[in-house]
């Protein structure tokens, strides 16, 4: 069976993979306030983009073709962030994953 390094390690990258947008592994961690400044980020960036990202309009003089708006330049920053934080959590996961790997040696 499994070390408890080893299961440790899985246990993490569990909650890693699961519950990254709420912080779940840093609340598995002890550490309430990375936990929550962790939603706060996730929603930061997820509302940012729903609000920010262009959408079709409705119906405009009867015409049943829907128009994009022009896209809103802003949006970069939320999408910019995100990225930066979908690479920490992928670090994070590999970094795991060396854990249990060297914890089986």
């Amino acid at each position: 069976m499994f070390r408890k390094e080893e299961k440790k390690a899985l246990t993490r990258l569990a909650l890693l993979s699961i519950g990254w947008p709420v912080g779940l592994d840093r609340f598995y961690d002890s550490k309430t306030r990375d936990g929550i400044l962790s939603i706060i980020g996730w929603c930061l960036v997820f509302g940012g983009i729903m609000y920010l990202a262009p959408c079709p309009s409705t119906f405009q003089n009867g015409s049943s073709m829907a128009t994009m708006s022009p896209p809103n330049p802003l949006v970069i920053i939320p999408m910019a962030l995100g990225v930066v934080g979908a690479l920490l959590v992928l670090r994070k996961g590999f970094r795991l994953l060396r854990q249990f790997e060297q914890a089986g040696d």
